[in-house]
């Protein structure tokens, strides 16, 4: 049984390269526009049109994060919205903030803070600033496509590594391992930690669920090289969704831990907001012939509906299938050996860069 969710414009049947094949409607907009007619309007009719970057000069970039079920303290992300369109990232919905749609728009218009280094600066020469591990990609992904022109990731490692600040980076490109030396520097100090999104090992589902990221096998293979330049680096089965990828938990930890993973964690799909209305719409579109057992499966994690807000279940979900995730996530993980170590990040070398002042 699908939703009464139609987007009421005439888009073509499926953008191919694309996660989300709509735009709802933004909440927090009274007006929107909407194509209805597009053999009226030629310019409107086209099947996908360019990822756009918007430059914006932002007043803040370092955020405190308040949920305790998330694993991080400060987060900073240098992008908002996300080319590598995954169909239920929960990130979405916070580009509707900006003015936009979180379905096609999140991956289509991408938000640059083209500022993010010097605001970085600026946050830690606050007096006040006590140092704390600070996550990049708390909402979208730091190494997405675009920072292969615009290197702002980069930047803020750079600036990271001047202050000696621990950073957390969790991503699923490969284009981290571009950054692989300034990464190994901080490591050597116990100053960074990544870790890997790594949600299926089937290439198709990738595909369809998160079309613009890399390979389940380069991701792996990213791990390994990590790994023996003496990164610590962990892995993320993020999200599990029942019917489409759970059954996948061991062979993911096994590969991850084949390939040097050290620690590990998970999530299970909440598709909160506007996210629910998004994958409802893929999910029947791509997986007709389960769509409803996978929609009611994820139901049955969060008490009958789609998600839960709660602190402390929210990530984990609730019931006999939430518990059947976890048993296994237990099992295979002290199986391999995964989380039998912590890792902890060194916050007593940070160190604020003395100014050379000029005589003139």
């Amino acid at each position: 049984m699908t939703l009464p969710f139609q987007d009421s414009s005439a888009e073509p049947l499926y953008y191919k390269g694309r996660g989300a094949q709509l735009n709802p409607k933004n909440r927090y907009l009274d007006e929107c526009y909407a194509k209805e007619h597009p053999e009226g309007i030629d310019e409107w009719w086209q099947s996908d049109v360019p990822t756009q970057m918007i430059e914006e000069n932002a007043k803040t970039l370092v955020n405190k994060v308040d949920s305790p079920d998330v694993g991080m303290w400060y987060s900073m992300n240098p992008y908002q919205g996300c080319e590598h369109g995954c169909i239920y990232c929960y990130a979405r919905n916070s580009h509707q903030y900006w003015g936009y749609s979180a379905g096609l728009d999140f991956e289509r218009k991408i938000i640059c803070k083209v500022n993010a280094p010097e605001l970085l600066k600026k946050f830690l020469e606050n007096k006040n600033w006590q140092p704390k591990p600070i996550s990049l990609s708390g909402n979208t992904d730091c190494y997405q496509p675009l920072e292969r022109k615009m290197f702002l990731t980069r930047q803020l490692l750079e600036v990271a590594w001047e202050y000696k600040q621990p950073v957390g980076i969790i991503t699923k490109n490969s284009l981290v391992l571009r950054d692989k030396y300034i990464l190994q520097q901080m490591a050597q100090h116990n100053l960074v930690c990544v870790f890997i999104s790594l949600t299926t090992l089937q290439e198709d589902l990738r595909q369809k669920m998160e079309p613009r990221t890399a390979t389940a096998a380069q991701r792996l293979k990213t791990i390994k090289e990590l790994t023996d330049l003496g990164i610590p680096v962990g892995v993320m089965t993020a999200p599990i969704i029942p019917g489409l990828n759970d059954h996948e938990i061991p062979q993911l930890l096994e590969q991850a831990s084949k390939n040097g993973a050290k620690f590990a964690g998970y999530t299970v799909a909440r598709l909160n907001d506007a996210v629910k209305i998004i994958f409802n719409d893929w999910l029947y579109k791509n997986f007709p012939d389960r769509a409803d057992k996978v929609w009611h499966m994820v139901q049955s994690l969060h008490a009958g509906e789609v998600n839960d807000s709660h602190f402390g279940r929210r990530m984990t979900g609730d019931g006999n299938i939430a518990a059947i995730i976890k048993q296994q996530f237990k099992i295979h993980t002290k199986r391999l050996g995964i989380n039998a170590e912590k890792f902890e990040f060194n916050c007593e070398m940070f160190q604020r860069p003395k100014i050379q002042l000029s005589l003139f």
